[in-house]
């Protein structure tokens, strides 16, 4: 008399359908492929540059009343005291916030200025965490349809009438 091997020891067995396994994990890992293809930008990360960052302190605050606002700061760059334009506001006269001064700034005159990226660094650890529940999803995905598929009731023979 052979044994009876219970449903979930036939996959490892070998004795299921491979493609109740392999389609799922193919296709989750073609995704995953693709994701890290396209690139950071698929996970919201931004590879823009925020410039060089910089303390100023702010000379004229602007309302968050008004649409659009910006307030004048003040910092230094090359040595000499300038102003700039951050588009922001809700800051106090004479509170030090961190900008980020574009590489490219014009050598005189006002420079628009950027809120410094207050978490510097952290873009490269986004991308890796971004890609590792991406990974969860579809083996989650791939375990439900094995699931789903293994249970389907197999059709029973009529009676002889």
């Amino acid at each position: 008399m052979g044994r009876v091997l219970p449903r979930s020891a036939k996959l490892l067995t070998g004795t299921h359908k491979w493609p109740t396994v392999a389609v799922p994990a193919a296709a989750g890992l073609l995704v995953v492929l693709l994701a890290w293809l396209a690139g950071p930008g698929i996970f919201g990360i931004s590879s823009s540059d925020q410039g060089v960052p910089t303390q100023a302190q702010v000379v004229k605050p602007a309302s968050c009343d008004t649409p659009n606002a910006s307030e004048t700061v003040k910092f230094t760059l090359g040595g000499k005291q300038r102003e700039g334009t951050l588009n922001g506001c809700g800051h106090g006269q004479g509170e030090h916030v961190q900008v980020g001064i574009p590489v490219d700034a014009p050598e005189t005159g006002p420079v628009t200025v950027r809120a410094a990226d207050t978490s510097a660094g952290a873009q490269d650890a986004r991308r890796p965490i971004g890609l590792a529940l991406l990974v969860f999803a579809g083996a989650a995905g791939a375990i439900y349809v094995y699931l789903v598929l293994r249970n389907v009731p197999k059709p029973k023979p009529n009676p002889a009438s």
